[in-house]
């Protein structure tokens, strides 16, 4: 899709995080306290990405997962703000997810830092 599309289907902020790489603030995402169980899915095609099983309470303000689903995830070098990083995207359309770190918790190790905007839920009805 062209950006104007994503402008069209996207919020301004959520085109901002998810087209532009900007970050939302920490503990304002709608799914940095939210424990339903299902699947993230990329908020700009819809791939999923993360399960609720996975999710864990990291403290950072971001919802956070110690894994990803299926090989949905590609990581990418970030050597803004003075710092590095790995940014993490989705590997169907490119849209900027966050940051992964290596402080998170078994099995993995891995802290998946997700933006909230970046994501829309689907809830498992069974669970």
């Amino acid at each position: 899709m062209t950006d104007e599309r994503y402008k069209e289907k996207l919020t301004p902020e959520a085109f901002a995080v998810c087209r532009l790489a900007a970050t939302e603030r920490p503990f304002t995402g709608k799914y940095n306290d939210h424990w339903l169980a299902g699947n993230y899915h990329c908020a700009c095609c819809e791939c999923p990405l993360f399960s609720s099983e996975t999710k864990f309470n990291a403290g950072c303000g971001w919802p956070s997962f110690y894994d990803c689903l299926a090989d949905n995830v590609k990581y990418l070098e970030d050597l803004t703000h003075n710092m590095v990083r790995v940014e993490i995207q989705c590997k169907h359309c490119d849209s900027h997810l966050g940051h992964v770190f290596d402080d998170g918790p078994a099995p993995t190790g891995k802290r998946y830092c997700v933006n909230s905007l970046s994501l829309v839920f689907e809830h498992d009805l069974a669970g």
